[in-house]
């Protein structure tokens, strides 16, 4: 997952607000439903990319392994999805499957989302599929 300009998560954000994007795209293996539609939209080549992407992505955070930009907006962007959509995502169940409240969580996204801005300004209003 190196790229130019890449960072680590350690570099960016804190432990707690590492641990819930790891919690968060660990959703998209179950219970969230995405379509192949949305997951290219997101910048993934489809659904099942997807999935193996954020698994991927989990494992970077974990090991503190450097993050592309676009990467990095991939993550955030799959977080925000599974959050918050009821429709793809885990959204009015995201207290029982993941053991956190709304509340907490939509304050720590934010800062997260703060936190990322520069790193994925690039990719604002754009799909992040790097091309």
């Amino acid at each position: 997952m190196t790229a130019e300009n890449a960072v680590t998560a350690g570099e960016l954000l804190a432990e707690d607000e590492i641990a819930l994007l790891r919690r968060a795209l660990l959703e998209w293996c179950g219970p969230a439903r995405c379509s192949d539609q949305l997951a290219v939209g997101m910048g993934f080549t489809d659904a099942r990319d997807l999935v193996d992407q954020c698994l991927a992505f989990r494992g970077a955070l974990a090991s503190d392994e450097p993050i592309s930009p676009v990467e990095w907006a991939r993550v955030l962007l799959a977080v925000e999805i599974v959050f918050a959509s009821d429709l793809v995502g885990s959204g009015v169940e995201w207290p029982t499957t993941t053991g956190l409240d709304d509340e907490s969580t939509i304050t720590t996204l934010r800062v997260i989302q703060r936190k990322l801005a520069r790193t994925i300004r690039p990719y604002y209003g754009k799909t992040p599929n790097g091309h």
